[in-house]
């Protein structure tokens, strides 16, 4: 018997504490950090410093895995429906634990767990919720929570004594203090606070991206991370203008632009960058200058505008695009 399991981490207390708990039982964990463009992003910068973070500070083996694509298809219908926003937390836990069942054989593990308490979460640590879980995610007697097994029924694990159900916990409800503790017992002094981590249970973000995803057929991982940034225009043309308020954000702003866009700068003044996507011909031109004339400090009257178009061909067919006076 394989005493390996994955461990669905999202860096929080809990999932530590889930973590650990099974270390101490003498199992191998492999901790999975799912991202998606709504959480998670941070790791992806730089994954081996990520690793040996966690590494250092829980003591703990991550592995990273990039779900966008699935979750965006997902994210257009969750068949559990959303939250107070853009929020699909259900069907988010479905995704994340189907897929970590599908890796168990990968991973040479035997069962997948999570730091899920009962009673905690509203949506989605009600009973009932994670017994849909399990049921939609073909997880049925291989998902354990070892915070609150004692309140669930026997998983795979523990019958076959892989895991000692003895020793894994009752917790359950809202309340904060027995995760306390047990971070005191395994010496785990500087943890996150909880907050909610997922950007689509922002009340600002989350109508964003729903603009986009009613507007444009295929949004994609970089149509999403461009939504995190800048300020945003629709415009009734269909096309979209992003204007950064600062240093970073023009950085960022060009380093999400592909193919096509259209980068904005003032060639003789102090500005932002910005950024046009989606744009169908010049009928908007006039509009996206004066939105962008709007946020250019101190223009002086004989302001130059240089519009670069991210395409050899768009190059040519637009050329007359390029300065503005």
């Amino acid at each position: 018997m394989k005493r390996r399991g994955l461990v669905l981490f999202s860096g929080g207390l809990d999932s530590i504490l889930a973590s650990k708990v099974l270390e101490a039982q003498g199992i191998e964990v492999i901790c999975i950090k799912f991202i998606t463009p709504f959480f998670g992003q941070r790791a992806l910068k730089d994954p081996e410093r990520e690793k040996a973070r966690v590494k250092e500070k829980y003591g703990l083996t991550l592995e990273l895995i990039d779900i966008s694509q699935e979750f965006i298809e997902m994210l257009h219908d969750p068949s559990h429906g959303y939250g107070k926003y853009l929020n699909p937390c259900l069907d988010c836990k479905i995704l994340m634990v189907r897929k970590a069942v599908s890796l168990l054989e990968d991973f040479g593990a035997s069962f997948v767990a999570t730091g899920e308490v009962i009673g905690q979460r509203p949506m989605s640590q009600r009973r009932d919720a994670m017994r849909i879980v399990e049921r939609d995610a073909c997880a049925d007697g291989l998902l354990l929570r070892p915070l609150c097994a004692k309140h669930m029924r026997p998983t795979k694990a523990e019958i076959e004594g892989i895991v000692d159900r003895s020793r894994l916990l009752g917790i359950s409800g809202r309340g904060r203090k027995e995760q306390m503790r047990l971070a005191e017992t395994f010496g785990i002094k500087d943890y996150p606070t909880p907050a909610g981590g997922c950007l689509l249970a922002d009340p600002i973000l989350s109508g964003r991206f729903k603009e986009i995803m009613d507007r444009y057929r295929d949004p994609d991982t970089n149509d999403f991370l461009l939504a995190q940034t800048g300020r945003h225009f629709f415009l009734e043309d269909g096309s979209w203008l992003v204007v950064g308020r600062n240093q970073g954000e023009n950085r960022q702003i060009e380093a999400l632009s592909r193919k096509d866009d259209i980068i904005i700068k003032a060639k003789n003044a102090p500005g932002p960058t910005a950024l046009w996507r989606n744009y169908k011909d010049k009928a908007s031109k006039e509009e996206v200058l004066a939105i962008f004339r709007r946020y250019v400090k101190k223009a002086p009257e004989d302001l130059c505008i240089v519009m670069n178009v991210l395409s050899a061909e768009a190059r040519e067919d637009d050329s007359n695009l390029g300065h503005e006076q």
